[in-house]
């Protein structure tokens, strides 16, 4: 006997959304422990991270309304997934870009690192000013400057901007792609990103050549 398990089209893909969902979860659950088993190389980890974490982000705002907490999703469907998870939700960028560090300043010079944190600083700021608000415009942005600043090693784990860049890319994860940030948070972001980069310029006297 066949069991139908919606009564309409619209409860129908409604469904497929959610296979779709939890098919992402799984093949990040997986990547994520390949990638730590040394199974598959850096380079291809992280361009097959960046297109789950752009389909995640995609579907998440399709699902908003019905999946309003992945969490809850997951262990409503028995998911097995914390590494999932965190990747999709908690950080919202590779493991490559915020392990980045040492090994990446290595591979040029500090110089110019330096001047692609700046820039990256600057674009974020000045996006702000333009009223570039939505979470698909300041993410991508945010990423880049926090992977930027992952690069130079003499930057501390702990160091400001990359705590505060690190927070705010698990916030905008955890809102739907076309959602904006109100004023407030606008205004808290730039307030964090202006005080980043002046704690930035501040530690350039001690780096390293």
């Amino acid at each position: 006997m066949e069991v139908k398990l919606w009564n309409d089209k619209r409860e129908r893909e409604m469904y497929d959304n959610f296979a779709e969902l939890y098919a992402i979860i799984k093949a990040t659950e997986k990547l994520e422990k390949a990638y730590v088993r040394d199974i598959i190389s850096p380079q291809e980890y992280e361009v097959e991270c960046q297109k789950l974490i752009a389909h995640f982000k995609t579907l998440a705002t399709t699902l908003k309304e019905t999946v309003p907490n992945i969490e809850r999703f997951a262990d409503t469907y028995k998911m097995d997934c914390p590494a999932a998870i965190n990747r999709l939700v908690v950080s919202g960028v590779p493991a490559t870009v915020e392990h980045r560090g040492a090994a990446a300043a290595s591979a040029s010079t500090s110089a110019t690192i330096v001047a692609e944190c700046v820039q990256n600083f600057i674009t974020a700021m000045d996006s702000l000013k333009l009223n570039m608000v939505a979470v698909d415009q300041l993410h991508p942005l945010l990423s880049d400057l926090y992977g930027s600043l992952n690069k130079l090693s003499y930057l501390p784990p702990d160091f400001e901007g990359k705590t505060k860049m690190k927070e705010w890319i698990a916030k905008l994860s955890k809102m739907g792609a076309a959602d904006e940030l109100t004023e407030q948070q606008s205004r808290q972001l730039h307030f964090d990103l202006d005080s980043s980069y002046n704690s930035f310029m501040a530690a350039l006297p001690s780096a390293g050549t």
